[in-house]
C-alpha cells in the first residue's frame, strides 16, 4: 500500500502543481513568460458533477470539455509538508535584516486523475478561486488558470509543448569527474562519509530541512514583489516535497531569504556564485536558521549553458550543504525541475548517464539535460540508498522550536489576549463560535477545548478526559472554562496489576507487554531468553543505541533490554517494517520484535521504564536500578487509605470522600482533577412503586402454585 501511495505522490507533482496564487498581484497583464511559449488557449468551463457511483470520501468530481471531448476529472484535497510559521528574511533601505512570518494557506490544493486514463495527472490550486495548475491527459500536458472577470467560471487552458523547454546546450555541470574530485576532498576532510551499523537498513521517513535564498536579479524579475517571490518558492518546494516522497523523504521549507536591496557579492558565473554563496551562508545564515541544506535561486545574464550547481553529497555539512539554480523565467516547471535535480546531487544522486537508467517515462529527474521530469530513475534510487545512511542530519524530524515563531491572529493557536483563533478565512467562515479577528461571536462563551460544546461551557462535573490505563486518573469540567484540567495520573512507583509499577501514566509489566504484542495467552519468557538475546547487541536484542550502534546489555540489565515472550499462539499482524523473531534456547522458546534505525513509529518491543526487574528494582534508561524514593510527601496514609497519590503528590480520593485528604464525605477526585460529579441515586419512590407492583404478583403466583392452577387461567 505504501508503495502505491508513494508512486501516486510522484506522479501527481511536477506538472506545475500550484500556479502561485499571487500571479494576479504581480502584474500579469501580458502573461509574461507564458504568452510567448504557449499556443493560444482554449476557453473551458469546469462543471461540478454529483457522483453517481460509490466514490471514496473526500473526492470531488468535475466535467471538462476539451478539444471536442468530455473528460471526467476526480480530485482529492492534498496536504503538504510546511511549517506553521515560515520565516522570511528581507532587508530595509539601510541594509538592516528584517524578519516576518507570513500566513501560508495550505487548505486549497488538490490532486487527482482523469477517468479512463490511468496515466493522467491533475494538480490544481483553488487558493484565489478557480483552478490554477496542470493537467496531463493522454500524454498531453495542459496548464489551466481562471479567466479574469468571467461571470461563468471560465478558464483558460494552454497546451504545453515539451520542445519549448528543451535545449541541447544546457546540461548539468556536476560531471562524474567533478563528483570524484569532491568526494576525494570530503574523504580527506573526514566529513560525513562514515559507515555505521545502520548500513543497509531501511527507514520509515527521512526529513530534509531546506532554506531558500532568492537573489536580487530574481527579485527584480518578479516585479520586486516580495509576496510573489515567497509564493514562487513555497509552491516549488511543495512540489519538490511530493517528488521526494517516493524516497520517503519529507522536504520541509524552513526559511526564505530575499535579497531585495542588492546582492551582498557579485560574481561572473554560476559556479563562483555558488561557492561564494556557501561562504556567505556559513558566516551570515547558519547561526540564524537551523537547516540541512540551503539553495540560492538567481537570475543573471551569465546563466546560459550552465543553470545549476551544487556540492555532491554536501547535505549535513555546514560549509558544503548548498546549491544554486538559475531560474530565468516564471515557468514553475523549470524552477521545480532544477531544484529537484540539484537537491538530488546534494543527497548523493548522480546524473542518469547510463542507458540502463529508467523511470518508466521519457525523462527522469536526474537526467543531465535538466529537462522537466516527474520521477526518479532506478539509478537514482540506488545512489540515494547507497548514501542515505551516512546523512545523519536527515534522521530527526524537524522541530518547530528551531524556528523563530511569531504570535499572530489567524494561526489557529489561541495566544496572549486572543479569545479564540479560527485560522484561515476559509476556516473562519465555517466556525460557529469564533470571528476572523480572534474574538468570540456574540452569545458564545468559548470556541475550543474539551469542556466547550456548541460554543458553551459544558456542565460542571462532566467528564472531559477518561482514564485510559490502570495508572491514569479522570478529569472533569469545572463549568466555568472550556479547557479540561491538566492531565494527571497516579504517582510513579505505585503498584499496579500483579507485578507492575506505575510510571509515566503506564502500568509497566513484562507479562502485560507480551500480551499486548502477541495476544492474551502470551507471557514473559524465561530469563535465559533475556540473557541470550539482549547480550547480542543487535536489532533483536540490545539495551539501546549509541552513536548509531546497538549496545549490548550487561548481564544485570538484560530484563531492561528488549522484551522476550513465550507461549505465543498466533503471530500478530504488526505495523509496517516490524519484524517478529523466534528462536529456541535451552529448550526455551523465545519470541520478540526487532528495532532498526530510522523507525519513527513507537518501539513496541523495548522494555518500558518503570518495569520491575527484580525485588526493589526497576528499569530506567535500559539499566536495572533500585526503585528511587519518589519526591513529595504523599502516601496512602496521607490519603487515609481512601485514595491514591497523583503525579502532583496530591490525594485523588475514592468516591464518597472529599479532597484534599479524603477525611470528609464527598464525591471523590482531587484538587487537580476538577469537581467530580455526584453519583445518581436510585429514587426511593421508584423502588417503592416497583415493590408495590411486584408484591401482589408474587403473592398471586405462590397461591396459584399451591392450588395447582396456571396463573394464565385465573379470572
Amino acid at each position: 500500500m505504501a508503495v502505491h501511495v508513494s508512486l501516486e505522490q510522484v506522479k501527481i507533482t511536477l506538472l506545475l502543481l500550484y500556479l502561485w496564487p499571487f500571479l494576479f498581484l504581480s502584474g500579469w497583464p501580458h502573461q509574461a513568460g507564458y504568452g510567448e511559449s504557449h499556443s493560444p488557449p482554449e476557453v473551458v468551463i469546469p462543471l461540478r458533477v454529483t457522483e453517481r457511483g460509490m466514490k471514496a470520501p473526500n473526492w470531488i468530481t468535475y466535467s471538462l470539455h476539451l478539444e471536442g471531448k468530455r473528460y471526467i476529472i476526480h480530485l482529492k484535497a492534498k496536504k503538504f509538508f510546511v511549517y506553521r510559521d515560515l520565516s522570511v528574511f528581507t532587508y530595509n533601505d539601510q541594509g538592516a535584516l528584517l524578519e516576518d512570518q507570513p500566513f501560508v494557506q495550505n487548505d486549497c490544493y488538490y490532486h487527482g486523475y482523469v477517468e479512463g486514463d490511468p496515466e493522467s495527472l491533475v494538480t490544481v490550486s483553488t487558493c484565489l478561486g478557480g483552478f490554477q495548475g496542470m493537467l496531463q491527459i493522454n500524454g498531453v500536458a495542459y496548464e489551466i488558470k481562471p479567466k479574469r472577470l468571467s461571470a461563468t467560471f471560465e478558464h483558460l487552458l494552454y497546451k504545453i509543448d515539451s520542445k519549448e523547454t528543451q535545449s541541447t546546450s544546457i546540461r548539468c555541470v556536476l560531471t562524474e569527474e567533478e563528483i570524484a574530485q569532491q568526494l576525494k576532498f570530503q574523504e580527506n576532510d573526514n566529513s560525513i562519509l562514515m559507515q555505521n551499523s545502520n548500513t543497509g537498513w531501511w527507514v520509515h521517513r527521512w526529513f530534509l530541512e531546506l532554506a531558500i535564498v532568492v537573489d536580487h536579479g530574481r527579485f527584480v524579475f518578479r516585479d520586486s514583489n516580495i509576496s510573489v517571490v515567497e509564493m514562487d518558492v513555497v509552491m516549488a518546494v511543495n512540489i519538490v516535497d511530493d517528488l521526494y516522497n517516493s524516497l520517503d523523504v519529507d522536504v520541509a521549507l524552513i526559511a526564505i531569504e530575499i535579497w531585495n536591496t542588492e546582492n551582498p557579492f557579485i560574481k561572473n558565473n554560476p559556479h563562483d556564485m555558488m561557492v561564494s554563496f556557501c561562504t556567505w551562508k556559513e558566516t551570515n545564515f547558519n547561526s540564524r536558521v537551523h537547516h540541512d541544506v540551503a539553495h540560492i535561486i538567481i537570475k543573471q545574464d551569465y546563466c546560459t549553458s550552465v543553470l545549476t550547481d551544487s556540492f555532491y553529497l554536501g547535505v549535513c555539512s555546514n560549509d558544503r550543504n548548498c546549491g544554486l539554480e538559475c531560474v530565468m523565467d516564471d515557468r514553475l516547471v523549470l524552477f521545480v525541475s532544477h531544484l529537484a535535480h540539484e537537491l538530488g546531487h546534494t543527497l548523493g544522486m548522480k546524473n542518469d548517464e547510463n542507458t540502463t537508467c529508467t523511470c518508466g517515462g521519457n525523462q527522469c529527474i536526474m537526467n543531465e539535460m535538466l529537462l522537466p521530469a516527474q520521477a526518479f530513475s532506478n539509478c537514482s534510487y540506488n545512489h540515494f540508498f547507497e548514501n542515505v545512511h551516512k546523512l545523519t542530519c536527515l534522521r530527526d524530524s524537524p522541530k518547530p522550536e528551531r524556528i523563530i515563531t511569531k504570535k499572530r491572529c489567524g494561526n489557529s493557536v489561541v495566544e496572549d489576549k486572543e479569545e479564540c483563533d479560527c485560522g484561515s478565512v476559509k476556516l473562519c467562515e465555517k466556525d460557529l463560535c469564533c470571528l476572523q479577528n480572534c474574538i468570540l461571536k456574540p452569545g458564545t462563551v468559548c470556541a475550543s477545548g474539551l469542556c466547550c460544546k456548541d460554543c458553551q461551557f459544558m456542565p460542571v462535573g462532566t467528564v472531559c478526559r477518561e482514564l485510559n490505563s490502570e495508572c491514569d486518573l479522570p478529569e472533569w469540567c469545572n463549568g466555568t472554562s472550556g479547557a479540561c484540567p491538566e492531565d494527571v495520573y497516579i504517582e510513579d512507583g505505585t503498584s499496579c496489576l500483579d507485578n507492575g509499577l506505575c510510571y509515566e501514566k503506564r502500568c509497566n509489566d513484562l507479562n502485560e507487554q507480551c500480551k499486548k504484542i502477541f495476544g492474551t495467552d502470551a507471557s514473559s519468557a524465561n530469563q535465559s531468553c533475556y540473557l541470550a538475546m539482549n547480550t547480542k547487541g543487535d536489532r533483536f536484542g540490545h539495551c539501546g543505541m549509541e552513536g548509531g550502534n546497538y549496545v549490548r546489555c550487561q548481564p544485570e540489565d538484560v530484563l531492561c533490554g528488549r522484551v522476550q515472550c513465550d507461549n505465543v499462539i498466533l503471530i500478530p499482524l504488526l505495523s509496517e517494517h516490524n519484524t517478529v523473531h523466534w528462536t529456541q534456547i535451552n529448550n526455551t522458546t523465545c519470541w520478540g520484535t526487532d528495532y532498526h534505525f530510522g523507525m519513527t513509529i513507537p518501539d513496541i518491543g523495548e522494555v518500558k521504564d518503570g518495569t520491575q526487574c527484580g525485588p526493589g528494582l526497576m528499569c530506567l534508561h535500559r539499566k536495572c536500578v533500585s526503585i528511587p524514593p519518589w519526591e513529595g510527601n504523599c502516601s496512602p496514609d496521607t490519603c487515609n487509605d481512601r485514595g491514591v497519590c497523583n503525579n502532583k503528590h496530591h490525594c485523588h480520593c475514592n468516591y464518597g470522600w472529599d479532597p484534599p485528604f479524603c477525611l470528609n464525605k464527598g464525591n471523590g477526585g482531587s484538587i487537580d482533577s476538577g469537581p467530580s460529579p455526584k453519583k445518581k441515586k436510585f429514587p426511593v419512590y421508584i423502588f417503592i412503586f416497583i415493590w408495590l407492583i411486584a408484591l401482589p404478583l408474587c403473592t398471586g403466583l405462590v397461591i396459584c402454585r399451591k392450588e395447582g392452577k396456571s396463573p394464565l387461567l385465573l379470572t
